[in-house]
């Protein structure tokens, strides 16, 4: 199963006022700068916990429909799914109605449930199923305290080692434990 980035969060959980205060800039020289920083940040913690801060976009890419009829999410916190397509032989996609799909996004990672008998099979052998999911916590100010913590302490990391070319330092042990709780593990 691929995941793909659709559509990317809107804005970060950090506005800049709000990082240049955290890290106490007070021109605009570096404006630019701790603008992606600040987008680094929130991709490094997503990587990190495999989870979505803000609002997104994401396919699910299947061969086949699982024989479980449950999908797990690959990208956490499951919000709903938005569109789904089963490509025929010829590659043209036959949208799905999405009322087909039962989400559990209370579960994490998300789980997404289908009746079998409502769908229909894909009339290629790869990537015939797609469906694309909306994953996240919604607006920055949904993003949980730790979490939006552990984005300004990886930000403040960057900004200051700015320069010093790529570290191979492990994540501190702080930023660790702030993330840990969020982190969706697979068995």
């Amino acid at each position: 199963m691929a995941a793909i980035l659709i559509e990317p969060p809107a804005g970060e959980p950090l506005s800049l006022t709000e990082a240049k205060n955290y890290l106490r800039v007070e021109h605009g020289a570096d404006d630019a700068l701790i603008a992606s920083m600040i987008a680094a940040a929130r991709s490094q913690a997503e990587s990190r916990t495999r989870g979505a801060r803000l609002t997104q976009t994401w396919r699910i890419v299947l061969d086949r429909w699982p024989p479980s009829g449950a999908i797990v999410s690959p990208v956490s916190p499951l919000r709903e799914v938005v569109a789904a397509r089963v490509r025929e032989e010829a590659g043209e996609p036959q949208e799905l109605d999405t009322g087909i799909f039962i989400t559990n996004t209370a579960s994490s990672p998300g789980l997404i449930a289908f009746d079998a008998g409502r769908v229909m099979h894909p009339g290629q052998p790869l990537a015939g199923i797609e469906i694309d999911i909306e994953a996240g916590y919604g607006a920055a100010a949904d993003v949980p305290a730790p979490l939006v913590q552990a984005i300004r302490l990886l930000l403040a990391r960057a900004y200051e080692y700015r320069g010093e070319g790529e570290r191979n330092d492990p994540m501190p042990e702080g930023i660790a434990e702030l993330l840990a709780p969020f982190r969706v593990v697979s068995l």
